[in-house]
């Protein structure tokens, strides 16, 4: 099994240019022999919702209407209320007590408000993989000036010749 610290050695010793070093934080590598063209298209394309984290602006407002909760079991009752949540058991349902908003459209999502939301399924975050370069045997292009800390995974992406590919099986 490969490492991604042997994989770099590798990869340092066949002469790929030390920039890889931007692997760091939120950042992977992407083997293949793809031509360029259809890489970029398949990043560029490749978009899907997901579970906001805290600090994430909130799409739209979620609000909870007075009643029964039923989605959630009677254990869930002291964690929501942890949250803030102005709920009670009823007969062993968790009964939400008064309407209850989650959060607001454009504000940014409170840490009680992120675990709510992913507790109720709701995905207000979107997830998408950003080319930081590319390196080939014949170049290196940085695709992305000025890199910083960022929600957004982002990938670096090398074409390899069958060398590479082969050391990794």
């Amino acid at each position: 099994m490969m490492t991604g610290l042997s994989l770099i050695i590798i990869l340092l010793c066949l002469g790929v240019n030390p920039d890889l070093l931007l692997l760091r934080g939120d950042a992977g590598l992407f083997l293949t022999n793809m031509p360029r063209d259809e890489v970029e298209s398949c990043f560029n394309k490749f978009e899907e919702n997901d579970l906001a984290r805290t600090g994430t602006i909130a799409t739209e407002k979620v609000e909870l209407l007075e009643g029964p909760l039923d989605q959630f079991t009677h254990e869930m009752e002291p964690f929501l209320r942890k949250q803030g949540m102005p709920v009670r058991l009823n007969k062993g349902v968790v009964e939400l007590v008064s309407d209850f908003v989650v959060c607001e459209e454009g504000k940014p999502l409170s840490p009680e408000s992120a675990r709510i939301l992913r507790l109720l399924g709701i995905k207000m975050a979107t997830f998408r993989l950003n080319l930081i370069c590319r390196w080939s045997p014949e170049d290196f292009e940085l695709y992305k000036e000025g890199l910083d800390e960022s929600d957004v995974t982002e990938v670096l992406s090398v074409s390899l010749t069958g060398i590479i590919l082969q050391l990794l099986h």
